[in-house]
């Protein structure tokens, strides 16, 4: 079992930063792949990034590439998603996961889910 919890959303203006953070507790030893995804309002649940942490390669969405980061600290369990230049757009629940294998844009992939931390951009 693995325990995954967020932290680090609120509420920004629009071009303004926030940094999110997902400690991982459990089984860390147990999976490969940890990613971010997002949920607003209506609409389905969606890639964000993820870090393969067996090979280190790192990928992004189109919609946030160049603006979010996603890094961790293996002495800490934590992966962090730097966001940068948020839009209005970028407002949704945010969710850390947990996977051993499968396509790392898929959240049917994920076998571990944190409980979500809200990220609002007001213009």
């Amino acid at each position: 079992q693995v325990q995954l919890v967020e932290s680090g959303g609120g509420s920004v203006q629009a071009g303004g930063s926030l940094k999110l953070s997902c400690a991982a507790s459990g089984r860390t030893f147990s999976y490969d792949t940890m990613g971010w995804f997002r949920q607003a309002p209506g609409k389905e649940r969606e890639f964000v990034s993820a870090e393969n942490w067996s090979g280190g390669r790192t990928y992004y969405a189109d919609s946030v590439k160049g603006r979010f980061t996603i890094s961790r600290d293996n002495a800490k369990n934590t992966v962090y998603l730097q966001m940068n230049s948020l839009k209005p757009e970028d407002t949704a629940i945010y969710y850390c996961a947990a996977a051993t294998s499968g396509d790392y844009a898929d959240k049917r992939s994920y076998r571990y889910w944190g409980q979500g931390t809200q990220v609002t951009v007001f213009s």
